[in-house]
């Protein structure tokens, strides 16, 4: 079958630069999709993403589908004619559905009854006529939030459309598209090769843009060219580039040909805190910082502009023109804060709403500086400098700086304390309170953040619930599933014996009007262990797995996560499978009893030897087991409880539990039961047959 390179350009005004790479990725999905299922093949297809196009070549297309034999079964003939030989409605319905008649059907057996049959070969249609519909139907699935229109035209898409490209090796493709009839001709850079180019093949493209156009279609080729160029211009400067990757992303989503320029800043400026200039560098003006040796901000910064410039000293002195009185602002701003302490405004938090019904910020701040309190007396710590960092941990959202600058809060908080004079644990707890930020980031590291972390959190979950607004499917407006895995995180990792159920109780009670509601800690206590479920699962733990301690849920995420490790360790075991299924086997037993069985084993009803062994091995595991389970070594007690398999396994090939006998029968129950609750005292490994 012949094969061609196809083109697809759509030529738009500029696209979004954060969302330009997922369109792109989309558009690739889209299209590989229906071309896929329209079973037509290829050998891959190259995506190119500019701010002013989105573009596919596909490689190697086949330029017709292939005949398709459709073969179909109807009713039996048993039920395709009645006793005259006259068609049912069944037969006659099938013969419609399939476009003949009933006499123009065949018969035929499909392994257990004759059937009517019907067999066709369909054509298959030439590439060429599939495509405008399935360029159509992939841009209208692109995940656009907001659609445009332009013009009088009744066509929507992320931004106006200007120009199409639709070739097919050769061909000119001849369609509407964005309402704009296909062409062979592209656009070049808008400033440096604003003509048209002609393109006589798709073969033709990319290289003839880059060469003419003055454009770099290739998103990651763009991407990489502008990373090589940031670490050429810090080279020169003998500095070190920080290349944040979204910044990365964004930037190149906003250019088309490339060029890095350094420019600078006064020095004076370096005064103010480095995390406000780098914000101000990065996010206003989607500049990349340097960093000397030691790590300390340098007055530099590198721009990357959008073509070749043949006076770049001009384009620097526009762009330091435009950071100055950014960066002076930074500075007014950090002057302004530090003339007024931090703790003037807890008194202003009063004015500030959180939540409606949840209060202002002053009441959140002190609910957080009770339960704060609570944490840190649990595990031992100093609660007077956590209830401080508490009182002071939204201030900083009052300050001017915070204000400019949202994605400082905490940080500025760290430093007007430290201008304040607070001690530095109770400034750094301010800062940490906020950490982990998203999925991968560091941990609070001093024990007033890590206090005031979970606090904060807790707080949050506990007073959404307790108004009846927790998440509900993809909705989380206020992140209450990445606080609840930043809590577990931080518990976890940082090996916290926490109750978190007494916590959850805690958090309650600050709340007058939540203590009433019944199953309320037990529904915030499971919304939190489900996440730990999503984490476990994100990590490729069977849920099997999960389930065996979830079943004994400890209210300690530690504790949990201590018996999981514990549990799949165990289940990798030789014993494990023959011990899980004998486990159910027991909860089985168990479960059908009408009473609680009899807990104690009278040892001289013991008779047959493998209850006695079993009961002999059963003494000896419990003793060893119990110290190892006191300290949380619970991988080592299960791999103590393995030796129960066997034993367990002779006991019931040789002994009859529910014995005529009534006191043998409880007594060979009890002996169950105690099997069953030491395996309890880590998990409930009979969930681990299914693994």
């Amino acid at each position: 079958m012949s094969t061609s390179d196809l083109l697809i350009e759509i030529g738009t005004e500029e696209l979004p630069p954060k969302a330009l790479l997922s369109l792109s990725s989309s558009f690739k999905q889209e299209i590989e999709s229906r071309l896929t299922k329209a079973k037509l093949n290829f050998t891959t297809i190259e995506p190119f993403a500019t701010p002013r196009r989105l573009a596919l070549k596909v490689i190697s297309l086949d330029a017709k589908q292939p005949d398709m034999r459709l073969d179909r079964f109807g009713p039996a003939i048993k039920a395709a004619f009645d006793n005259e030989g006259n068609p049912s409605k069944a037969a006659e319905g099938f013969a419609r559905s399939c476009g003949v008649e009933v006499n123009q059907l065949d018969k035929k057996s499909d392994g257990k009854v004759d059937k009517l049959f019907f067999s066709s070969n369909n054509p298959g249609e030439f590439t060429s006529s599939l495509l405008p519909e399935m360029i159509n139907l992939s841009l209208a699935a692109l995940p656009i939030p907001k659609r445009m229109r332009w013009g009088s035209s009744r066509e929507e898409f992320v931004r106006p459309a200007h120009w199409i490209v639709l070739l097919f090796g050769t061909e000119l493709i001849s369609a509407d598209i964005l309402g704009l009839p296909t062409t062979t001709s592209t656009f070049g850079h808008r400033f440096l090769h604003p003509e048209s180019i002609k393109l006589n093949s798709a073969d033709e493209y990319p290289e003839k843009l880059r060469k003419e156009g003055v454009v770099e279609p290739s998103f990651q080729q763009r991407k990489e060219l502008i990373r090589e160029q940031v670490l050429h211009e810090a080279k020169v400067k003998k500095a070190t580039a920080i290349i944040n990757e979204n910044l990365l992303d964004e930037v190149t989503g906003l250019v088309e040909w490339p060029v890095a320029l350094t420019g600078n800043f006064d020095p004076a400026f370096l005064e103010v805190p480095k995390e406000a200039l780098i914000s101000s560098l990065e996010k206003h003006q989607k500049y990349f910082y340097l960093l000397d040796k030691n790590k300390n901000l340098l007055p530099h910064f590198i721009t990357i502009s959008n073509l070749i410039s043949a006076d770049p000293e001009q384009v620097i002195k526009g762009n330091e023109k435009v950071i100055g009185p950014r960066l002076a602002d930074a500075a007014f701003f950090y002057d302004k804060d530090k003339s007024r302490k931090l703790d003037s405004h807890i008194d202003t938090l009063k004015r500030v709403v959180f939540q409606k019904e949840l209060g202002s910020l002053f009441d959140k701040s002190q609910r957080v500086k009770k339960l704060s309190v609570f944490i840190a007396k649990n595990l031992s710590l100093n609660s007077t400098s956590v209830a401080r960092a508490a009182e002071l941990s939204k201030c900083d959202l009052l300050s001017n700086m915070v204000g400019e600058f949202a994605d400082l809060q905490g940080i500025m908080g760290h430093y007007y304390a430290i201008n304040d004079g607070e001690e530095e644990s109770v400034a750094l707890a301010i800062e940490e309170q906020y950490l982990p930020r998203f999925a991968g980031d560091i941990l609070p590291s001093g024990e007033n953040g890590i206090v005031l972390a979970l606090a904060e959190r807790l707080d949050t979950i506990t007073g959404l619930f307790g108004i009846g607004q927790p998440p509900s499917g993809s909705k989380d407006p206020f992140a209450l599933r990445r606080a609840a895995l930043g809590m577990l995180r931080i518990i976890i990792e940082k090996e916290l014996s926490l109750d978190i159920y007494s916590c959850i109780n805690q958090s309650i009670s600050a709340f007058d009007s939540f203590q009433k509601q019944e199953n309320l800690a037990q529904e915030i206590l499971d919304f939190i262990f489900d996440r730990l479920r999503a984490h476990y699962a994100d990590l490729d733990i069977n849920t099997s797995i999960f389930q065996a301690v979830d079943a004994v849920r400890p209210n300690s995420p530690l504790t949990f996560n201590q018996r999981l490790n514990a549990v799949n360790h165990f289940s990798k075991l030789p014993e494990a499978e023959a011990l899980a299924a004998a486990n159910k086997r027991v909860a089985n037993i168990l479960s059908k009893l009408k009473i609680k069985p009899v807990t104690s084993i009278n040892s001289s009803l013991l008779c047959e030897p493998a209850e006695i062994n079993l009961h002999e091995k059963l003494q000896q595991v419990v003793k060893q087991t119990a110290p190892l389970i006191k300290n949380d070594k619970y991988q080592e007690a299960l791999s103590q409880m393995a030796l129960l398999q066997t034993p367990l396994d002779q006991f019931f090939d040789k002994v009859m539990v529910n014995a005529d006998d009534v006191k043998l029968k409880e007594n060979r129950q009890a002996l169950l039961y105690q099997i069953r609750q030491l395996f309890l005292q880590v998990a409930d490994i009979s969930f681990l047959q299914s693994a």
